[in-house]
C-alpha cells in the first residue's frame, strides 16, 4: 500500500525527528532566524563560523526540515532562479557570469561542508540531464543549446538520442543536454545533519515555536519576533520561511506558496537497472511545460516529481505532505511513460510540499541595516544549492562585510507583491491548465511549441 504524506519519503527510513525543546519564554539574542530549513540553517552555520561569540536562535514552527528542505527532489543544481537574461539586462553579462560560476562552486561547497561535518546525505555529482521526448520539446532543446553556447560557465553538452540512451534509457528520447554542475542527494539527511552541525557551533534551535509576527527595530530599539511562547529580541531578525511566508500577515502576498508533489518506487531489481542504465546517477528533467524531475536514489528507487495541484486558494499551505490521488496517478503515468522498464514497480510513497514563488519568479537576498530585518528565498524549487549561497550572503550582510557574494544581482531587490484573491488563484489555475493542455497537444504530435504555453508564460509574469 502506498504511503501518502507523513511529510515525505525521505523521513521514512529513520522516522520523523524527535522534536527539540520549544521556546520557554521571552529572550534576547544577537541574531534571530525564523525558519529551520536550508536557508535558516545555512545562515546560522556561516554566522556562527564567522563569529563564534554571536548568540543565535533559530525559531521553527514544527521541526528542522519540515518544509521544502525535507521534501524536495534532491537536486543540488546550478540554476539561477528565473533565468539569466533578466539579470543581464539589469546588471550586465560579466556579473551574471560571476553569479553563475558562484552557483557552480556552491555545489562543491555543500559537498565539502557535508563531508567536513560528517553528514551522509548520499550525495553524488553526476550532473543534470534535460531530455526532449517529442518534436516540440526538441525545438526547445535546440533553442536552449544555442543559448548555452553563449554561457560556457555551464559546460553544457548537447547529446544525440543515441548518446542520451547510452546514459539513461528514457523512452522516446530525441536528444538531451547534460550539465555537469548538479548532484543528487537525500534532502532530509542533509537538513538533519546541518541542524546538528549548527547546534555543535552553539546555535540554539527552538522547535514547535510558531512565529506570528516580525517587527523592525527603530529608534535604538531591537527588532523582534513574536511567537506563541514569547518574544525574542535581537539586533538582526532574518526571515527564512520560503513556502510558508504567506502565513505571516505582513508578508501574505510577497511570495505565492506553490505546491509540488512527488512519488517514489519500491527498490528496482538489477535487471531493471540494466535496462535503464542510469549508472552516472544524473538527475533527469524533461522539456515539458509542466515538467517533471527525477533522480535514482541511493537505495535503487526512482523518485519523480511535478506540480500536481499547484496552488490552494488564499495561499493555504500543506502541512502533512499528503497529495491528491489524481496527482499520484498522473505522476505514475509519466514514470511509466519515461521508464517503461519500471512498470512493475510499486509506488511506495507519495508526498507534497510548498515552495515560494515571487511575482517575478526570481529569488532574493535582502537585508536592511536600519531596521535589522533580512530575508532570503523565493527559489521557485531551485533552492537546494541557492540556499547555501543565500545563507553565506545573509551572513556577510549581517556582519557588514562587502564580498563578491553581496554584489550579486539578487541582493536587495524590490519585487512587487502578488495580486489579491481571487485574481492570483484564477491566474495560477489558468496558467497551469494552459501548460497541461500545451503538453497534451505536443505529445499528440504538434511539431512546435504550443501558443497556449506562450499565453501561460505571459500570465505567469516570467
Amino acid at each position: 500500500m502506498t504511503t501518502n504524506g507523513n511529510v515525505s519519503f525521505w523521513y521514512a527510513a529513520d522516522g520523523l525527528p524527535t522534536p527539540r525543546p520549544a521556546l520557554a519564554g521571552d529572550a534576547e539574542v544577537d541574531v534571530v532566524i525564523v525558519g529551520a530549513g536550508y536557508t535558516g540553517l545555512w545562515s546560522a552555520y556561516y554566522l556562527a563560523k564567522a563569529d563564534p561569540t554571536l548568540r543565535i536562535a533559530v525559531l521553527e514552527s514544527r521541526f528542522a526540515g519540515f518544509g521544502a528542505s525535507g521534501r524536495n527532489g534532491g537536486w543540488l543544481a546550478n540554476n539561477i532562479t528565473g533565468g539569466r537574461d533578466g539579470y543581464v539586462k539589469s546588471h550586465g553579462r560579466a556579473l551574471v557570469g560571476d553569479f553563475q560560476r558562484m552557483l557552480n562552486d556552491t555545489i562543491d561547497e555543500v559537498i565539502n561542508v557535508a563531508a567536513a561535518e560528517g553528514i551522509e546525505a548520499h550525495i553524488h555529482k553526476g550532473g543534470e540531464l534535460l531530455v526532449a521526448r517529442n518534436q516540440a520539446q526538441l525545438g526547445r532543446l535546440e533553442a536552449m543549446a544555442a543559448d548555452q553556447a553563449a554561457w560556457p560557465e555551464d559546460e553544457a553538452v548537447r547529446l544525440s538520442a543515441e548518446q542520451t540512451r547510452a546514459r539513461i534509457n528514457v523512452a522516446g528520447a530525441l536528444g538531451s543536454i547534460h550539465i555537469p554542475h548538479c548532484a543528487r542527494l537525500d534532502p532530509a539527511r542533509l537538513v538533519r545533519g546541518l541542524a546538528g552541525a549548527v547546534e555543535r557551533l552553539g546555535v540554539q534551535i527552538y522547535e514547535n515555536t510558531l512565529v506570528t509576527e516580525i517587527h523592525p527595530g527603530a529608534k535604538g530599539a531591537s527588532a523582534y519576533a513574536v511567537t506563541e511562547r514569547g518574544i525574542v529580541r535581537a539586533g538582526h531578525v532574518l526571515r527564512a520561511t520560503e513556502g510558508f511566508t504567506a502565513n505571516l500577515a505582513s508578508a501574505h502576498r510577497d511570495w505565492l506558496p506553490m505546491n509540488s508533489s512527488m512519488i517514489v518506487t519500491t527498490p528496482l531489481g538489477e535487471d531493471t537497472w540494466e535496462q535503464l542504465g542510469w549508472e552516472g546517477l544524473e538527475t533527469v528533467e524533461d522539456f515539458a511545460h509542466a515538467y517533471v524531475y527525477a533522480q535514482r536514489t541511493h537505495d535503487g528507487r526512482i523518485a519523480i516529481g511535478g506540480r500536481g495541484v499547484p496552488y490552494r486558494y488564499g495561499s493555504r499551505t500543506d502541512m502533512d505532505g499528503s497529495t491528491q490521488p489524481a496527482t499520484v496517478k498522473a505522476l505514475t503515468e509519466i514514470l511509466h511513460s519515461m521508464f517503461p522498464a519500471a512498470d512493475a514497480a510499486r509506488i511506495d510513497h507519495a508526498w507534497s510540499g510548498v515552495l515560494g514563488v515571487p511575482r517575478d519568479w526570481r529569488a532574493t537576498v535582502n537585508y536592511d541595516r536600519a531596521t535589522g530585518l533580512g530575508f532570503a528565498g523565493g527559489y521557485v524549487g531551485t533552492g537546494v544549492t541557492a540556499t547555501n549561497l543565500a545563507g553565506r550572503t545573509l551572513a556577510d550582510l549581517v556582519l557588514g562585510r562587502v564580498t563578491a557574494a553581496t554584489a550579486m544581482p539578487w541582493v536587495n531587490r524590490t519585487v512587487r507583491r502578488w495580486e489579491p484573491e481571487p485574481l492570483r488563484w484564477l491566474a495560477v489555475k489558468g496558467m497551469y491548465g494552459l501548460y497541461h493542455r500545451a503538453d497534451a497537444q505536443e505529445a499528440d504530435g504538434r511539431m512546435t511549441t504550443s501558443p497556449l504555453a506562450r499565453l501561460a508564460n505571459r500570465i505567469s509574469g516570467r
